[in-house]
């Protein structure tokens, strides 16, 4: 039985092509900083971001992470998206290894209103942290990959320059962002003064992440990436796969989102499935089976059972996410698989 896999964009495995690359990369001690092929991936994706440096990580997180302990000092407070992958999904990382406390604010579709984080900002009280810096996730996962605007970046960035506080953005999938809002990814990184953005989702790399921001952050966040053990040696053959990624793989991330919306298409058949496809910005699509006569703790083990894999939410909402290893006729296939057993159990 064949597995159609839409757990997550993570799942996707290399391309011969990638693997040949890795395969044939030339390598170095990159701790030492002779890693030939991973100082051309930390020039090439600060290139592509428009910033000064780059620095390879094994994982989102980390340089999740690393950007916070870079930005901030132990006590102060970082402001962020109540349901910010950073918050909820880090192991409360910010707080136990930074010693930053999270100042959650709800928002819209993952978008941050700019007088509710003016109000978060701390003024200065004896009593309160210091306000020391401010995150933003684009795309936003638990708000369905929707892509926040530029016009929202612009204004969080203008007020957080007014408070000589600095921004970081989670952009895990940012070229996802990038192709639904149509522009250079350089447009939306210029609105953060750090940048995360990983290989290992919608572009296919089988490990790492990228952290960018100016010279004098990323040898801050080197320092740091070598105390939280992620000092890597002859990892060329990893970046030889992200350096693929940036120059082959970017490019067909419109057919994972043409693929979201064919989901989204064919699910409103299914009676009691109802999505507005307005808000399938990326490749990521939030499914409310409240209305159907089964929770998804029920229906993950029968989809399981006819080979589509899926990632629960809760108890109402399964996440269905595209990519690269998921064709037309997976979705098509998927479809029929979901409409057999919510009509016939």
């Amino acid at each position: 039985m064949k597995k159609i896999d839409f757990r997550s964009d993570t799942v996707t495995l290399p391309t011969p092509e990638m693997l040949a690359r890795m395969i044939q990369a030339k390598l170095g001690d990159d701790v030492y900083g002779d890693d030939v092929t991973v100082n051309e991936l930390q020039d090439l994706s600060a290139s592509i971001m428009g910033k000064e440096a780059g620095l390879f990580v094994p994982t989102g997180t980390m340089g999740n992470l690393l950007a916070i302990m870079s930005h901030t000092k132990p006590g102060q407070e970082a402001i962020l998206e109540e349901t910010s992958h950073i918050y909820l999904y880090e192991v409360g990382g910010m707080a136990r290894i930074a010693g930053v406390q999270a100042k959650p604010i709800k928002g819209v579709n993952g978008e941050l209103k700019i007088e509710d984080i003016e109000n978060a900002i701390r003024k200065e009280n004896i009593h309160f942290p210091e306000t020391g810096l401010i995150c933003i996730e684009n795309t936003h996962n638990m708000a369905g990959g929707m892509a926040i605007s530029l016009d929202n970046m612009n204004e969080i960035y203008t007020l957080a320059q007014k408070n000589n506080i600095p921004v970081h953005l989670d952009g895990a999938r940012i070229f996802n962002a990038a192709e639904y809002l149509n522009v250079d990814v350089k447009k939306i990184a210029k609105y953060a003064d750090s940048v995360m953005f990983c290989f290992s989702k919608g572009l296919a790399a089988p490990v790492g992440s990228m952290l960018v921001g100016t010279k004098e952050f990323i040898d801050k966040a080197k320092k740091h990436r070598k105390m939280l053990g992620g000092g890597m040696r002859q990892v060329g053959i990893l970046a030889a796969a992200g350096i693929y990624a940036l120059k082959e793989m970017v490019s067909r991330l419109k057919i994972d989102h043409a693929n979201a919306i064919l989901l989204a298409e064919k699910l409103n058949e299914i009676d009691g499935i109802s999505i507005d496809i307005e808000e399938i910005h990326s490749n990521i699509v939030n499914v409310d089976f409240s209305n159907t006569p089964y929770t998804t703790s029920q229906l993950v083990p029968k989809f399981n059972k006819k080979g589509l894999l899926v990632g629960p939410r809760d108890e109402r909402v399964i996440r269905f996410v595209t990519h690269k290893d998921i064709t037309k006729e997976d979705v098509i296939q998927a479809t029929n698989i979901i409409k057999e057993i919510i009509n016939k159990g």
